[in-house]
């Protein structure tokens, strides 16, 4: 027998060490496994997006401009005046100082004539277009003679504002002064003297909210380097004063305005107007014609607590126009007026006629964005 006392069987039983391996391998995958990442791009993303769509629609970041410029159509429809039969004559009258050179836009008589009756404010679109009115020749001394704006209102004394009410969080006063805005834009734009001849329509440009992203700079590019692409006469009235003159100190105007709640929870404005501009050439002669404009114009007031916008200020959603009477496809930034005794201008028009009068249709969409016709009168 041994003296050697007896070993006691270890506590801890013996791991092979194959064994051991494979353990540290596992455990140090779990560990990698179970540590904190950073997220991918791809994740971040997601993240961003899925945090973002639990927030109010531009809260903090402005205003779903790109929505909105979206909705924002740009369409341009000519009508030019071939197809319309030549005056039967041209009336020649005396000399007086409305004819002087001297005498651009708006200085010269009155062009409104006594005797005719206004009518009442548009409320609603009509349902029809204007009765034919016997033909006669524009004259001087009466511009909308044969016309249907004869009895039409004179300039700003046509764009009628609604009553103002309150709307969301915005209070009555406060729509008011957004249809005055707009009031203001539509005179300057299409009905101001400086503007008529070509300068830059300030007033016009000091409505809108230079945060909208290119719009203000969209439309200070059309003034400054007329094009196809920037096409001032899209949202502004103009004659070249080298060219033709506006007789008399009277534009015909005839539409209505209206608001609403607009989806972004601010008030929503819709303009829809008509102006008729009896011009007369600059080179002495006394023949008159008339080039007709219809303008759609849909603006928005938003709210500065929410988005990020400039207070009081409007922002553009839509603009629409439809020309009658001028040259088609010339993109120098001026209306070109055809006059019945003198050889058209421009390219040939191949689309339809219309009648520029006519405010009981849409502006036609289905013309598409580019379209030039004939006008069935002027």
């Amino acid at each position: 027998m041994s003296d050697k006392p007896a070993e006691e069987p270890s506590s801890t039983p013996e791991i092979p060490d194959d064994v051991w391996e494979q353990f540290a391998r596992d455990t140090e995958r779990d560990i990698r496994a179970s540590a904190p990442k950073e997220p991918s791009a791809r994740a971040r993303q997601v993240t961003e997006r899925l945090k973002n769509s639990e927030q109010p629609e531009g809260w903090r970041t402005g205003p779903a401009w790109q929505q909105m410029n979206g909705r924002a159509r740009r369409r341009r429809r000519v009508w030019a005046v071939l197809g319309v039969p030549l005056a039967t004559a041209v009336a020649v009258v005396a000399m007086k100082p409305s004819l002087l050179p001297g005498d651009p836009f708006n200085k010269g008589d009155n062009a409104s004539e006594a005797g005719v009756t206004p009518l009442a404010p548009e409320t609603a679109a009509p349902t029809a277009a204007p009765s034919a009115v016997d033909p006669e020749t524009p004259t001087l001394d009466r511009p909308f003679a044969g016309s249907p704006a004869l009895n039409w209102a004179d300039g700003k004394a046509g764009i009628v504002l609604p009553k103002a009410t309150a709307i969301g969080t915005f209070s009555k006063d406060r729509v008011q002064l957004a249809l005055q805005q707009a009031q203001k834009l539509l005179v300057d734009a299409n009905l101001a003297p400086t503007t008529l001849r070509g300068d830059r329509p300030t007033a016009a440009l000091s409505v809108l909210d230079p945060k909208q992203p290119g719009m203000v700079d969209r439309l200070t590019t059309s003034l400054s380097t007329p094009a196809k692409s920037n096409d001032p006469l899209l949202f502004f009235s103009r004659f070249d004063p080298q060219e033709v003159r506006l007789v008399g100190d009277v534009v015909k105007t005839r539409g209505r305005i209206t608001f609403k709640k607009s989806e972004h929870s601010g008030v929503e404005i819709h303009a829809d107007y008509t102006f008729v501009y009896p011009v007369v050439r600059t080179d002495g002669s006394t023949e008159v014609t008339r080039t007709i404009v219809r303008r759609v114009l849909d603006l928005e007031l938003l709210d500065p607590a929410r988005y990020q916008v400039t207070s009081g200020r409007l922002s553009v959603v839509n603009y629409d126009s439809d020309f009658g009477n001028t040259a088609c496809q010339i993109y120098d930034g001026y209306f070109h007026p055809d006059f019945p005794s003198a050889e058209p201008t421009g390219a040939s028009p191949t689309g339809p006629t219309t009648d520029p009068y006519d405010r009981s249709k849409d502006l036609g969409q289905e013309q598409g964005d580019e379209t030039c016709g004939t006008v069935s009168r002027t």
